[in-house]
């Protein structure tokens, strides 16, 4: 079965942006869920999270270094 081209990686300012809405604790705790239902349910809650954010999700929905939150090990 042919397999997908794999992908470039994201764009590190981009990268930087998801990092940053990651660490933000005023979305909510983003614990088992995608970023993109994270930026849902703090939209559904009224808490305004920032548009750029959904954009960039929905454009690299194929990406799971995009729809999934930074972790980084050893903290």
């Amino acid at each position: 079965s042919p397999r997908a081209p794999p992908q470039p990686p994201p764009d590190p300012a981009l990268l930087e942006m998801l990092r940053r809405f990651d660490l933000s604790w005023e979305y909510g705790p983003c614990t088992g869920i995608t970023r993109l239902q994270r930026w849902e349910r703090a939209q559904a809650l009224g808490l305004s999270p920032p548009d750029p954010i959904r954009d960039a999700l929905l454009e690299h929905r194929d990406n799971p270094d995009v729809t999934y939150r930074w972790v980084r090990y050893g903290w």
